[in-house]
C-alpha cells in the first residue's frame, strides 16, 4: 500500500503505530527522532510521515518545517502525533505545516482512519 515514516522517541508508541499501520498493509520505516525521520524521507520518499512533536534533538515541529522547505518533500503529507493538546499547541502544529494533528493518548483505530483518509486525499 503506502510507505510511511513513523518517528517517535517512545519505543512503545512507535511499535504500536508501526504494528497498527503494518496490519493495514503499509510499509513502515520507524525511527526515533526528527533528524532520522528527515533522513528516511530524503533517502526514499514515503507517501506519509507520522511524527511525534517532542523528541530529543530535532522535534517533530522542526522536522515538518524542514520537510516543507525541501522541494522534493514539500507536498509530503504529515501527521503530528503528540501529548501536547493545548489549543496553542495545535495551532503551532498546523502553522508548522502539518496536515493533521492527533493527541496522545490516541485510539489506534482513529489513527488508522486518519492515515487512510489523508492518503486517499493525496494519492
Amino acid at each position: 500500500m503506502a510507505r510511511i515514516v513513523v518517528a517517535d522517541d517512545d519505543v512503545d508508541i512507535r511499535e504500536l503505530v508501526e504494528f497498527k499501520l503494518s496490519t493495514l498493509g503499509h510499509d513502515i520505516v520507524a525511527v526515533a527522532d526528527g533528524a532520522a525521520a528527515i533522513d528516511a524521507c530524503q533517502a526514499n520518499r514515503p507517501d506519509l510521515a507520522v511524527l511525534d512533536v517532542m523528541m530529543p534533538g530535532m522535534s517533530g515541529l522542526e522536522a515538518v518545517r524542514v520537510i516543507r522547505n525541501d522541494p522534493s518533500l514539500a507536498d509530503l503529507p504529515v501527521i503530528l502525533l503528540t501529548a501536547r493538546a493545548q489549543e496553542t499547541d495545535v495551532e503551532t502544529g498546523f502553522e508548522s505545516g502539518a496536515d493533521d494533528y492527533i493527541t496522545k493518548p490516541f485510539s489506534p483505530r482513529e489513527l488508522a482512519t486518519r492515515v487512510q483518509s489523508l492518503l486517499s486525499r493525496t494519492q
